[in-house]
């Protein structure tokens, strides 16, 4: 078991990144603007807005502080994150896409956006890619509305910068209309070259948690459970080689979390006044950081997921996964400032702002919420706990739970280290740090889409694919075969197919499918919710139904970053 004791140096390096420099993020003057002025070097906090049907953007390193240190980050346009680009529904967008970079390819995946498979923007999949000193020309037709964002699809720029808001107006009325209306995008920042990190995940895939049992830990388990239950807990994990504490692999030892650009310390605000009704949209632009969001003293109104309007739901808090968003309404009433707390799923870092009547107002930041450790349900699903989360159960069925069936490459596998075989199916967990802490807390069985699926066929086939991974070894996979090993996935065209995942890890993983919506239904079968990011927690069984409308190459992956880089990725042909 690792037991850290930080010294005063370290804890206040990490303090340092938790909170970051108050003004951090403020790009140098570089020399870079031209006359024409199409883009321009912006503060933390107050994005560029660029809005109409012609749009110029440029991809440009630009130095950044964040924690004391000046490092270059990757922005489009010179900021972090690049302009909102407000588009309205029924248009037709041009975007100029020019790479400045020295000596980079890169790229720009309309993320959630349903368009032409040459538009894409994934490198090797739809384009070739965008080489120093080119531009491509990206145009295409709006055909939904709602809160999406942008990003590279080229190596780590994503970790580096280069993302940004998307907003669509749609053809006609909002139907939750405010009186304000705010982005509020969540990103993961590290000084480190994210080559580098990945390399130490490679070597020692927990290199980043400090979170780890230690011996007061063991103490206070033995106080509260007994000797013999607190020594066969630390006896399970110990023969599965893997860790109950390992929910981001990257943690706020290098990460500092940005708010809309700006650090903890800098506070980015958004200004009110008492009785407005007003929209926040909520987009983890991470690479990969899930987190956990609360305004304590304001009830949130959920009115969108993924863009896609939903029955109204109040909540007090709710998980945002990566390359997921959400919209939701608040009606502050005092006038008071209010935090917006954003934990991060491993609660070793958050990000915030404040809602305020007048600029320079704070409120109160909660201390993160205490860590839990993965439970049963998140190792063996639906399992008794007489079960085994490594197998030998296949082809019971307990309590109704579904009978999943591995792929023959899951076996004997050296990048598979756990088998899931009775996922459990319910969608009203609110996941491992939220259980029972007292909040309304947002979960899937709360998110109804209006006006429902959008092909109302029954799924003519069904595709299963397992969600696996070596945790040690920090290899992930479908069905136990990394991408570069993979056949694609092929969709015959025109047709209405369910896709069911079975997580077979102990992570969360969100999963995105470019080019079509999943549809997600409840454990009876129904039409739940549609989105274009899913995410699948540990030991569980989900399903959605795609029409595949969409002819082309796209591509299919979990959105940690470094879990895709690892292999977590297919390709899906459609044709």
């Amino acid at each position: 078991m690792k037991s850290f004791s930080p010294s005063p140096a370290t804890d206040l390096s990490r303090r340092r990144f938790v909170q970051g420099v108050a003004l951090g993020g403020a790009a140098a003057d570089l020399g870079l603007l031209r006359p024409s002025n199409v883009w321009a070097l912006t503060s933390p906090g107050h994005p560029t807005v660029l809005s109409g049907t012609d749009f110029a953007l440029d991809i440009v390193e630009v130095p950044v502080n964040y924690t004391g240190k000046t490092r270059l980050a990757t922005t489009i346009n010179g900021s972090i994150p690049g302009p909102i680009l407000r588009w309205k529904e029924g248009t037709t967008v041009t975007l100029r896409v020019t790479n400045r970079l020295q000596h980079m390819p890169t790229s720009i995946h309309w993320h959630g956006i349903i368009l032409p498979t040459g538009m894409d923007g994934v490198p090797g999949l739809s384009f070739d890619g965008i080489a120093p000193g080119e531009t491509f020309v990206y145009q295409f037709q709006v055909r939904q509305s709602g809160t999406y964002w942008y990003h590279s699809h080229s190596g780590y720029q994503e970790q580096t910068g280069l993302y940004g808001p998307l907003v669509i107006e749609p053809a006609g009325p909002e139907r939750y209309p405010t009186d304000r209306d705010y982005v509020v995008m969540l990103n993961d920042w590290t000084d480190e070259n994210p080559e580098r990190i990945y390399a130490k995940l490679k070597k020692q895939s927990d290199y980043y948690n400090f979170a780890q049992p230690t011996v007061p830990d063991f103490f206070r388990d033995v106080s509260a459970k007994g000797l013999r239950q607190a020594l066969a807990m630390r006896k399970m994990w110990n023969e599965m080689r893997m860790n109950p504490t390992d929910f981001g692999d990257v943690s706020g030892y290098t990460y500092t979390y940005l708010m809309n650009g700006a650090v903890p310390a800098g506070n980015w605000t958004g200004i009110f006044k008492p009785g407005e009704r007003i929209r926040l949209r909520f987009i983890n632009g991470s690479a990969q950081t899930i987190f956990d969001v609360r305004i304590p003293g304001l009830k949130m109104t959920v009115i969108s997921a993924d863009g896609q309007d939903v029955e109204p739901v109040a909540v007090d808090e709710f998980r945002i996964s990566v390359a997921e968003t959400y919209d939701v309404i608040v009606e502050p009433q005092d006038e008071r400032a209010y935090t917006l707390f954003a934990q991060s799923i491993d609660r070793s870092g958050y990000a915030r702002g404040t809602l305020a009547p007048r600029a320079g107002m704070e409120a109160e930041v909660p201390k993160p919420d205490p860590i839990q450790w993965l439970a049963m349900q998140d190792m063996m699903g639906a399992m008794s706990m007489g079960g085994s989360a490594h197998g030998g159960m296949a082809g019971m069925d307990m309590g109704g739970a579904p009978v999943v069936h591995h792929a023959r490459t899951e076996y004997r596998n050296p990048g598979v280290d756990m088998h899931v075989d009775m996922p459990r199916t319910n969608l009203d967990d609110p996941g491992i740090g939220l259980r029972d802490n007292g909040r309304r807390v947002l979960t899937y069985a709360d998110l109804h889409t209006l006006g429902g699926p959008i092909d109302v066929r029954e799924p003519g086939r069904e595709i299963e694919l397992h969600l696996t991974g070596n945790m040690e070894r920090f290899i992930w996979s479908f069905d136990g075969i990394k991408y570069a090993d993979a056949k694609p996935v092929h969709f015959n065209s025109g047709e209405r197919l369910r896709i069911v995942l079975v997580n077979d890890t102990m992570m969360n993983h969100p999963i995105h499918l470019h080019g079509m919506w999943s549809e997600l239904e409840n454990p009876a079968g129904q039409f739940q919710v549609r989105k274009h990011t899913i995410n699948v927690q540990p030991a569980q069984r989900i399903s959605y139904a795609v029409s595949a409308d969409n002819p082309g190459h796209w591509a299919y992956h979990c959105h940690l970053m470094y879990h895709m880089e690892a292999g977590m990725f297919r390709e899906v042909v459609v044709s």
